[in-house]
């Protein structure tokens, strides 16, 4: 019962935090996503709080009334960025992971480490921007369903691992998600000088790598 009205709490935060319109036709696709674009820029030249939508729309070259058809205040609106930066992590996790199947464990580490750290420093200091922004959106709901696409991804990944196996798989892959976001959070969050965030691809996979060499075992023929 307590699982119910979670899940139904964090359906009714999903649904306030929804755009008013999703843009359908090539040219409104553009324009939203010109909107986030410029969103970020405010963002990191202003900060969260000198954030308003004036800005942005300005920034953006449309009327505030045409911002305001889709993201009615700068909630909704960096809710939808954040949901666009989490959903290109989600999609890149789960595109490595497909090419990872039935290669060996210390692989299938190294690429999905190279994924991740990727697509978090393509551009660092909007992922630094969007770590504080989320802080101060109730974001929980996305958050979770994000991490909960990549946990899938690297479980069906692992099943296949061609010289390893697992007595419990889902452990080892809340362990493994859970040793990428934690330090890569901790390094881009509290802005890690330049070598920290270079090193990090590295560190993680050797953080990755004992783990499971311990909780893993040789796969039988």
């Amino acid at each position: 019962m307590l699982h119910v009205w979670h899940s139904h709490m964090n359906h009714l935060a999903d649904r306030s935090m929804a755009p008013r319109k999703t843009p359908r036709q090539a040219r409104s696709v553009l324009t939203v996503d010109a909107v986030f674009e410029a969103t970020l820029q405010v963002l990191l030249s202003h900060g969260l709080a000198g954030l308003t939508t004036t800005q942005v729309a300005e920034r953006t070259g449309v009327s505030v009334g045409t911002l305001y058809q889709y993201f009615p205040n700068k909630q909704v609106l960096l809710h939808a960025v954040l949901e666009r930066h989490l959903n290109r992590l989600a999609q890149a996790m789960e595109a490595v992971c497909r090419q990872s199947h039935r290669q060996p464990l210390d692989r299938m580490v190294e690429n999905v480490v190279q994924a991740f750290v990727d697509a978090k420093t393509a551009r660092v200091e909007e992922a630094r921007a969007l770590y504080r922004a989320a802080a101060e959106l109730d974001a929980s709901a996305l958050v979770g369903r994000t991490s909960e696409r990549m946990r899938e991804a690297l479980c069906a990944m692992m099943a296949t691992a061609a010289d390893r196996c697992f007595e419990d798989l889902p452990l080892a892959t809340f362990m493994v998600l859970s040793a990428m976001v934690g330090p890569t959070r901790a390094v881009l969050e509290g802005g890690g000088p330049p070598e920290i965030v270079a090193a990090l691809r590295g560190e993680l996979v050797t953080l990755c790598q004992g783990y499971l060499d311990r909780v893993s075992a040789a796969r039988t023929a």
